[in-house]
């Protein structure tokens, strides 16, 4: 008799404690398949702290390969998946495509930056999901203040070293703590020459900081962050979005180049493509966290909503605590499902929450105790260093280093603005040149373009797009083109999804109005030239980006954003003039000529 096949989808918090405890439960009695865009798992309450300066990036990324023993990893990501046949369709990091049978499913797909249809700010502004948003934001940031310190305006310094958050929730509070702190620190050892010093604004339409949690916790919070000069306005959100600046639901304009939306998550759109019955874009399950009439199908994250026990007729937040647990007892009844032990419902005990403010400061109320100050701060990092899975040694020792040392300030220009859209199914993965991309709205940001965020280049020469098209990212201009020989981004809310990849054909649509449809693979992308989306399965197709989530089986199609369809081969482009500079920080490497005429590629 065959071994069982489980595939779990996603390595969030629900999909790595699933699979870590399937590992241990099943005793080499079955084959366990962890499907993950990335090889690591992140731990994503102490991203603020990287965008900070405090940790570095693999501190917070737990390799899955080497603590998940007995489990198999198949890097890509999730196309579509065939409820009757019992396969998964994926695509790999280089285009590649597979398919991966099973005989238990287990859906931890996570969310996504949640996009509200305001004008411009698909385009400006910027998320705070993964990796390569805090990487970016940190040497965005950094620029910004170099930048303003070296500028003679005082309007041009004001509008660099000014820094908005939108949405006071736990990472936006959180960002916006700690960012004050960067950038007091950067300032204070090289003065801006107008004598002006950084802003930092946190806006939310809520009536307090942290609504969803206590209110000891967000009093306490929100003292701090007023201590530190952060500007806290509730009741006041973004109303438009521009490369100058924001326009504020009270009628106020506030001059800035960075724009952090950290308004909330949704589902990964992956859940919405199977045609099952949805709650708020999130996969219904019963309390054993099986999709009802799919006993082979279970979801846990934040892609399942899990009745609440505690609360009768709700569903269980999505935060990292419940994703965690609800792994837990999601491979406990996967388990019970293949004839060994019994099901477990989930339930589950408040134990506080912690919120980490930056040096000694932080709020936590654990079991319902309310603390502050040095005593919160040590309850909030001794509960991060119980909580990660790995890497705790590395991560105390740079907290003692940042206690002890001043924090490195520079930029290593890494990530680049175009490589992390609010727009995107995957944020944790940046995009690279070369490698083929969904189909979707490249944004480009204006607002977050870290040299001269009007299109010009570090050296003052006027920014050069990648070979063949000049920048058009001016307020009254057209649309950026922002790949080699790509069409005009087309992402206003209301518009067609970008069509900004090298020579690429819009994907064709399905029934439901989607790119492509679920339940049927993709065509292999082929270096010889892309191939159109197949379509017309008659299933619901995987769900465009869009400000809400919809139905299972109809879902909006405006405004729309990247989708998992299919992705055309890289393509440089033509080469350019042979008098253009090479590109510079936010511009796609292409190819470029040398001045002694040999051409030569540029790095990627």
């Amino acid at each position: 008799m065959s071994r069982p096949r489980i595939v779990i989808v996603g390595a969030g918090f629900a999909g790595y404690r699933t699979a870590r405890t399937l590992s241990r439960l099943t005793r080499h009695q079955a084959d366990i398949t962890l499907l993950n865009p990335t090889d690591y798992f992140l731990y994503l309450p102490l991203l603020p702290q990287v965008a900070a300066g405090i940790l570095e990036p693999r501190r917070v990324s737990v390799s899955l390969s080497g603590t998940l023993p007995h489990v198999r990893l198949v890097l890509g990501e999730a196309d579509g998946i065939d409820l009757d046949g019992r396969t998964v369709h994926y695509t790999g990091p280089e285009g590649e495509e597979g398919t991966l049978p099973y005989d238990r499913l287990v859906l931890a797909a996570g969310s996504v930056n949640k996009l509200l249809p305001i004008p411009g700010v698909a385009e400006h502004a910027h998320g705070f999901r993964g990796l390569p948003e805090a990487l970016y934001l940190r040497d965005h940031v950094t620029r910004q203040v170099e930048l303003a310190a070296a500028a003679d305006d005082r309007a041009e310094c004001a509008a660099r070293c000014t820094f908005v958050v939108v949405g006071a929730g736990y990472t936006g509070t959180e960002v916006a703590a700690h960012g004050a702190m960067y950038t007091d620190a950067q300032v204070r050892k090289h003065p801006m020459r107008t004598g002006m010093r950084p802003r930092w604004m946190l806006l939310d339409v809520a009536p307090r900081v942290m609504p969803e949690m206590d209110e000891r916790l967000s009093a306490t919070a929100e003292r701090v962050l007023r201590q530190r000069g952060v500007e806290v306005r509730m009741g006041t959100s973004v109303k438009e979005a521009t490369h100058d600046g924001v326009v504020l639901t009270d009628g106020s304009t506030v001059d800035t180049r960075t724009l952090v939306w950290c308004v909330g998550v949704r589902p990964d759109p992956l859940v919405e493509s199977l045609g099952l019955p949805m709650e708020r874009g999130r996969l219904l399950v019963d309390p054993h966290l099986q999709v009802p009439g799919r006993p082979e199908l279970f979801a846990c994250g934040d892609a399942a909503a899990v009745p609440d026990p505690n609360q009768p007729g709700q569903y269980t937040p999505m935060t990292a605590q419940h994703a965690w647990r609800h792994g837990k007892v999601c491979a406990h009844n996967v388990v019970a499902s293949l004839g060994r032990g019994q099901r477990k419902a989930y339930r589950h005990r408040d134990m506080g929450f912690v919120v980490d403010l930056g040096g000694a400061k932080a709020a936590a109320n654990p079991f319902g105790l309310p603390m502050s100050g040095p005593a919160a701060g040590a309850v909030t990092r001794g509960y991060h260093l119980a909580a990660m899975p790995g890497n705790r040694v590395r991560v105390a020792a740079d907290w003692l280093l940042d206690a002890v040392l001043p924090r490195q300030a520079v930029q290593l220009g890494l990530v680049r603005s175009w490589s992390v859209p609010l727009e995107s199914s995957s944020p944790e993965v940046a995009r690279v040149p070369g490698r083929p991309e969904r189909t979707g709205t490249d944004t480009g940001s204006d607002l977050g373009k870290d040299p001269g965020q009007s299109g010009a280049e570090p050296d003052g020469e006027p920014a050069k797009t990648p070979p063949s098209e000049p920048a058009k990212n001016r307020p009254s201009g057209e649309p950026a083109k922002n790949q080699p020989g790509g069409e005009p981004a087309k992402n206003q809310p209301g518009g067609e999804p970008a069509r900004n990849q090298p020579h690429a054909e819009p994907a064709k649509r399905g029934p439901s109005g989607s790119p492509r449809a679920s339940g049927r693979p993709r065509r292999a992308v082929e270096a010889a030239g892309p191939r159109p989306a197949r379509g017309g399965s008659g299933k619901p197709g995987k769900a465009s980006r869009a400000s809400g989530t919809g139905s299972a089986g109809k879902r909006p199609t405006a405004p729309s954003g990247p989708s998992r369809s299919a992705r055309p081969p890289a393509d440089p482009g033509p080469e350019p003039p042979a008098n253009q500079p090479p590109p510079g920080p936010d511009i796609a490497p292409g190819p470029v000529k040398r001045t002694d005429g040999r051409a030569v590629e540029g790095d990627s």
